[in-house]
């Protein structure tokens, strides 16, 4: 211990004690601001960063198969811990009937109810209607909408050289 001391004195560096708990103890030979900078750094990157605000919009007259695509996107999101605004517009004459508006956004909530809780009830503000999801604990949360699989055996029968060549 005493040689690694001086050797480190001689380079004008610092003895750092990494892992004490180690037999013998480990130490490195390093400038102690830059090791604390390090260190810092390291546990900036560990630490979680907060949770994104992601968005889906939606229109009143939607087609099933694309609400199905933007339902799939929100589950997506909240399951990897994203909060979600959905936010439904409103264009020329829709504005008479906000009922049906009101109705999607129910349906949008019932069907994300596995994987969220509601942050902000639906909310009407202008010709948008808007409603705010946070994700559940992860072991809460259950996935109604899985994206469609594809199987090996269709990926290769739909490939053009195929084995029926």
């Amino acid at each position: 211990m005493s040689d690694a001391l001086r050797e480190a004195q001689s380079r004008g560096l610092d003895l750092v004690e990494v892992a004490p708990t180690a037999n013998p103890p480990v130490c490195k030979i390093v400038s102690l601001g830059k090791f604390r900078y390090d260190l810092s750094k390291h546990d900036k990157d560990k630490r979680p960063s907060g949770a994104k605000l992601k968005e889906i919009k939606f229109r009143v007259n939607i087609d099933e198969h694309d609400y199905l695509t933007k339902v799939r996107h929100g589950e997506e999101f909240l399951d990897r811990g994203n909060k979600v605004r959905v936010q439904l517009q409103f264009r020329g004459r829709e504005m008479a009937h906000q009922e049906f508006g009101m109705q999607l956004m129910e349906k949008v909530k019932d069907d994300l109810s596995g994987m969220s809780q509601v942050e902000m009830e639906p909310k009407i503000t202008g010709r948008n209607v808007t409603m705010t999801l946070a994700p559940l604990p992860a072991n809460r949360r259950k996935r109604r909408f899985l994206p469609p699989v594809k199987d090996e055996a269709d990926a290769t029968a739909d490939s053009p050289n195929g084995s029926d060549s």
